[in-house]
């Protein structure tokens, strides 16, 4: 059975996210009565706890599973699974504490005792503020607003007037973080869909949908979350227009409120790796790697605290967070060699983390890989790793990522001298070019002088070589062109053909005034 069914299957997915302790819990629960010791659903959480794959045919093999039982069987157990995870203490929030603490204030409610469900209430908002939970904070106001002036168990003139402030003040701040999260959101999309801007019309376009947009605010007003979507959106309008300074600033400005309100980081784990991410980014595309360095060691300063959320939910995250961050810290001094001892960690990362990272991700990670290894010359594995993303029918995001792909696919060729394969890989990367409407002045350029290699003298390859790097060097500033040097450092490849050096070697000589 393939592991394509495994992910089709979420009971399976769910059973085999549990821990041994959350495996327990959840016996312990399901035997609570006597009559439950051999029913059905515990006895199937056990046969789909042994499997290894999914495979319903096994399932239906056994005599206490009837085919037209399996699917409420399946609903049943899985909704028992979940019930005994919201009891465990282990899977326990502070956000879940809270709602089942407005849950009690409800259940006091309907039994008629007012004055206990408002004294609960003004508890749980106290923390629901502290906590920056706009949301819960509002639901909690609107039913003290309720209670108040349905059931007068208070002092109406003196409560109602700041229900209502406070209840128009969170209305106001949730309205502006929805403004900004959709922003955001929107924001990302055209990221992950086309990358940065390619030409003036793009960039114009963008500019525009930005600035109507974005929200007018005062920032002195916001509270964490509005802030956190306010800096998000303006990273990402950085990003997309290739203002990297820009990206930089708010990236780092997201990362900064929760160094200033440390005690947000456990509530908001993703958010907090999510925006180093993003802060990585921005300072491997800005080169600079000292700030780099120092940002990487204050994160797995963080990351190892005791305080830090350790789940199946935030793992994948850190594991890219982690890996993603600690390739590119190599590239940025050419120290290849170094991280090829990454890879292994690499792969197994993705192998046990296949089912919650998507696919794009795990292609960026191939890219990674594969960077590495035509860093060190080892171009077999280098077209291997690329192979796995060209041949992806079902990577339909981040054209960027596809298009230099294969122009690396190519100089790989070209590099392990198979010729033979090389006319094929250059008309076929030409095809794809022109249908994404891709095929900019630095592609073009370098396509051109590889299909044009053939035909060259041994003795006449180091002037091509230099005449491509001339031509290049005018596009390594051009707002539009300078993405094409982001991916695939064309520039210093043709410098270690010219100088008869490793790329290796020429980056790292690059590195030496770029450590600051």
């Amino acid at each position: 059975m393939n592991n394509k069914n495994n992910h089709r299957d979420s009971l399976f997915n769910l059973v085999k996210s549990l821990t041994k302790s959350e495996k327990r819990q959840f016996k312990l629960y399901a035997n609570r009565l006597d009559g439950n010791a051999q029913a059905k659903f515990l006895m199937l959480f056990d046969l789909m706890d042994k499997m290894k794959f999914y495979d319903e045919a096994q399932l239906l093999s056994v005599e206490f599973i009837k085919r037209q039982q399996l699917s409420n069987l399946k609903a049943h157990l899985y909704k028992q699974i979940l019930i005994s995870l919201r009891l465990s203490a282990s899977s326990q929030t502070k956000t879940m504490e809270l709602r089942e603490q407005l849950d009690f204030a409800t259940i006091l409610y309907n039994k008629g005792l007012y004055k206990q469900s408002l004294k609960m209430l003004y508890r749980i908002k106290s923390k629901a503020l502290n906590m920056e939970d706009t949301n819960l904070a509002y639901q909690i106001v609107e039913f003290e607003k309720i209670i108040e002036s349905q059931h007068m168990v208070g002092d109406i003139e003196k409560n109602i007037p700041g229900l209502v402030r406070k209840s128009e003040t969170l209305s106001d701040a949730i309205l502006t973080s929805n403004r900004l999260s959709n922003l955001s959101i929107e924001l990302y999309t055209m990221v992950l869909r086309t990358g940065y801007v390619k030409n003036d019309h793009e960039f114009h376009s963008v500019s525009e949908f930005f600035e109507q947009r974005l929200p007018k605010v005062n920032f002195s007003t916001l509270g964490f979350k509005e802030k956190l979507w306010y800096f998000q959106s303006n990273m990402w309008y950085g990003f997309l227009i290739q203002d990297f300074l820009s990206a930089y600033k708010f990236a780092n400005k997201w990362v900064g409120l929760f160094y200033s309100t440390p005690e947000l980081i456990p509530l908001h784990p993703v958010f907090f790796v999510r925006g180093h991410q993003y802060l990585f980014e921005a300072l491997y595309l800005l080169k600079y790697r000292s700030k780099f360095e120092d940002a990487l060691i204050k994160f797995e300063e963080i990351l190892t605290q005791i305080d830090f959320p350790d789940n199946r939910h935030i793992a994948p995250l850190v594991f890219l967070g982690r890996y993603h961050n600690k390739i590119n810290f190599h590239f940025l001094d050419g120290s290849f060699d170094d991280a090829l001892d990454l890879i292994p960690d690499v792969l197994h990362g993705i192998d046990i983390n296949i089912d919650r990272i998507d696919q794009h991700h795990i292609m960026v990670l191939y890219y990674k890989i594969a960077c590495i290894y035509f860093g060190v010359e080892d171009y077999k594995q280098c077209i291997a790793y690329l192979e796995k993303i060209i041949n992806n029918k079902n990577l339909v995001i981040h054209e960027d990522l596809m298009c230099f792909s294969r122009v690396l696919y190519v100089v790989a060729h070209y590099e392990a001298g198979y010729d033979y394969q090389l006319e094929t890989q250059l008309k076929q990367t030409y095809k794809f070019l022109l249908k994404m409407n891709e095929l900019q002045a630095v592609q073009k350029a370098m396509l051109k002088f590889l299909r044009g290699l053939t035909d060259l003298y041994p003795g006449e390859l180091k002037a091509a070589f230099k005449r491509l790097h001339n031509r290049l060097k005018e596009y390594e500033n051009d707002p539009y062109e300078k993405r094409a040097f982001l991916y695939l450092d064309i520039l210093s490849w043709l410098e270690s053909k010219i100088q008869n050096r490793p790329i290796a070697s020429v980056i790292k000589e690059k590195a030496v005034p770029l450590i600051r």
